[in-house]
């Protein structure tokens, strides 16, 4: 029987013999194929050509910019501290590149899992975050005050991201677990502010914070409109990532929590010891592309009067001698973008592999 079993298993298929099978399978495939192969090559050169070959580096030789078919990277050269630092004092673009440096080496070590426990993460994050802000605003040590509204640039992008991130996830956890309440009061008016505000567009969310709310709060409960603007976004963020720690938490086998109430297990430690780490772990793909989906979401504070990262590009190229070569900046910032993206797009498909998620 097993010889039977065997001898029915296919044979194994070369890349080579994939290929001609799938691309060079016949006159047309082959036609086909090698029209394409040709388009693509050709665009890629033009890209190649345009980004690189005739291209003009320095922002000396701006003028060369005008006989040329290449791109203009003098832009950048000229103008790369408006994209990175906004209208923070030219002076003190030190500390915003130090507070940056912090902020990221904050993301890259909580991606360890030496430091995947509640306690470990929040001392890592209140003083990650907190040493990003000390540098940003100042006040301390020494430094001048910066007051939010002469912020800007990538370290305005990274300080939402980062406050976002740090307020919503503890809320996320909270309205996750108030929306599977045995109490129906607390469930229902859980899942009621949840459904409220993932049903408004974040814009709307973000508008009433910046321009709305000041008419109807008390002048001392009213906060600085960045901070306004972070705390409404935070809980659109947090009602979203809920949903995803929800799916998680019933996914989770009932015996599971009965086996904890045996064990005589108190609902916080059933909670934190059996039902939230399985929860992260279901939920994983959709928690990480949330952070994803957050971070190319700053971009639309520019909309409320931010001067974050796309709106300090919109003025390293709008005055002057700039104005033509747009497409460079953006091109530039789009690079940004992606290199935050996908390196948190690559790190959460290396932990679906590591924790084995979707597997079985």
């Amino acid at each position: 029987m097993e010889t039977a079993i065997a001898d029915q298993t296919p044979p194994r298929i070369s890349l080579a013999g994939k290929l001609k099978k799938n691309l060079f399978n016949g006159p047309v495939d082959i036609v086909v194929t090698t029209a394409c192969a040709a388009l693509f090559f050709y665009l890629l050169y033009q890209v190649i050509d345009w980004a690189f070959l005739s291209s003009v580096w320095s922002a000396d030789e701006e003028p060369v910019c005008r006989t040329t078919d290449g791109a203009c990277w003098s832009v950048i050269d000229a103008r790369h501290r408006i994209i990175f630092f906004g209208l923070f004092p030219y002076e003190e673009h030190w500390r915003s590149t130090l507070a940056c440096f912090v902020m990221v080496a904050t993301i890259v070590a909580s991606c360890f899992s030496v430091v995947w426990s509640a306690l470990r993460l929040s001392v890592l994050w209140l003083l990650g975050f907190g040493a990003f802000y000390i540098l940003m605003h100042g006040g301390l040590f020494g430094l001048t005050v910066v007051t939010p509204e002469r912020w800007g640039g990538l370290a305005l992008t990274l300080f939402i991201f980062a406050a976002v991130s740090l307020l919503g996830m503890p809320l996320s956890v909270v309205l996750a677990l108030g929306r599977r309440s045995k109490l129906p009061v607390v469930a229902r008016m859980t899942g009621l502010f949840i459904d409220f505000f993932r049903s408004l567009p974040l814009l709307t969310i973000l508008f009433t914070a910046a321009v709305i709310t000041p008419f109807l709060l008390p002048g001392w409960l009213q906060t600085d409109k960045l901070y306004r603007v972070i705390i409404g976004f935070a809980i659109f963020f947090a009602c979203y990532q809920a949903e995803n720690i929800r799916a998680g938490l019933q996914a989770i086998p009932t015996g599971q929590d009965e086996a904890g109430l045996t064990l005589g297990l108190n609902y916080w430690q059933r909670v934190s010891r059996l039902q939230l780490p399985q929860a992260f772990r279901n939920s994983l793909p959709a928690i990480v592309n949330q952070f994803v989906i957050t971070f190319k979401e700053t971009s639309i504070v520019t909309i409320v009067g931010f001067f974050e990262i796309l709106a300090s590009g919109h003025a390293a190229y709008g005055t002057g001698q700039w104005t033509p070569h747009y497409v460079e900046v953006y091109v530039f910032i789009g690079l940004i973008y992606f290199v935050f993206v996908f390196s948190l797009s690559r790190y959460g498909a290396y932990l679906e592999r590591t924790l084995r998620v979707g597997h079985g």
